[in-house]
């Protein structure tokens, strides 16, 4: 009476605590939801006030909902079990021309496959598989421990509901055999390591009539003697000679498409990027093409004779003369050392 509506229309708190109260008496009035109550408490409560007979029916049948699918076993249905075929993984190499351009490729996967001899029953010709005798076919049994009730998987057929008595020659009973299958499979154009392309009933063979698993082909791109792929870009290094760093000229460069020259300026510097448009890769889920970055590396001359050992000398006499000039970069450098080890504060 404390709490009830009427007396308190604008208190939520009491409207709640009357619906408790409520709740208490109905579970002290009947004897079967008191008893689930002080077994099982709110559990035993909401099976048992869902009319499913004694409370320890009602909190079997929670533990089997909430179970079940922990062995195998389905709670409702009395019909045998279908098991879908495992998924296969696969592992693609591929060279960076084949991942950039794609490729159709041929692909020997071994596979559990239904047995063509008795098209996956199991049952050798002329007869099929029975009902099981422990379940009755469901693929079920129901085990009781007390007050519980374990419903799980048939530990005879193993859900399947039925049992094979005269077993298939060629699988043994199985009504799968392993083969190995050649797959054709189209690769597109500019996947890259890590992209799975899935083959939708590939895989394993199901059992019980099952459907069939799926095959995933997972891409490898093998590391290339030239180029380095960041996503839809390319990166190079393109070595440069001496002379032509310094004077300007052109230089060769390879791309996916082909040989293109480009243009070095003069006094070009070591570790200077070209970037060549368009010269990369078209991602695989769309976009734009990416590009050929061409990073510069100025080639020290190696193996010298005599005679090219002194002209390299006379030119580096002439050019100490004046090493602001001709070697701005390292007078900075050296400058900076100075005033580094001097304390400068400027440094």
């Amino acid at each position: 009476m404390k709490f009830h509506p009427d007396r308190n229309p604008h208190d939520g708190g009491a409207e709640e605590k009357f619906k408790e109260a409520k709740e208490a008496s109905e579970v002290l009035s009947d004897a079967q939801k008191r008893a689930a109550y002080d077994q099982f408490g709110h559990a035993g409560l909401e099976a048992a006030s869902r009319g499913r007979g004694s409370a320890a029916d009602a909190f079997g049948d929670i533990f089997g909902d909430v179970f079940g699918d922990i062995f195998g076993a389905s709670r409702r249905g009395g019909r045998s079990q279908v098991f879908r075929g495992a998924d296969l993984r696969f592992e693609l190499d591929l060279d960076l021309n084949q991942a950039v351009f794609g490729k159709t490729v041929e692909l020997e996967v071994p596979k559990l496959a239904e047995c063509e001899t008795c098209l996956g029953t199991g049952a050798a010709k002329g007869s099929s598989p029975s009902a099981c005798d422990t379940c009755g076919g469901s693929g079920q049994v129901r085990m009781s421990q007390g007050f519980f009730q374990l419903q799980q998987t048939c530990p005879r057929c193993r859900g399947t509901g039925t049992v094979v008595r005269n077993p298939c020659d060629t699988c043994l009973g199985q009504g799968r055999v392993r083969r190995t299958r050649t797959l054709s499979v189209k690769v597109p154009a500019g996947v890259d390591t890590g992209d799975r392309i899935r083959l939708a009933g590939e895989g394993e063979a199901g059992r019980n009539g099952g459907p069939a698993g799926d095959l995933y082909v997972e891409v490898q791109v093998r590391e290339h003697a030239i180029f380095e792929r960041d996503g839809e870009h390319l990166s190079c290094e393109v070595p440069v000679s001496f002379a032509t760093a310094a004077l300007g000229g052109t230089v060769s460069v390879p791309t996916l498409d082909g040989e293109v020259t480009i243009k070095v300026p003069a006094e070009t510097q070591s570790g200077r990027v070209f970037r060549l448009k368009d010269k990369g890769v078209k991602p695989v889920r769309g976009g734009a093409r990416g590009d050929l970055f061409c990073r510069v590396v100025i080639e020290t001359p190696v193996q010298l004779g005599a005679a090219q050992r002194e002209l390299i000398r006379q030119l580096e006499e002439s050019l100490r003369g004046d090493s602001e000039r001709h070697a701005p970069r390292a007078q900075g450098f050296f400058e900076g050392v100075k005033r580094f080890f001097s304390g400068d504060s400027r440094s």
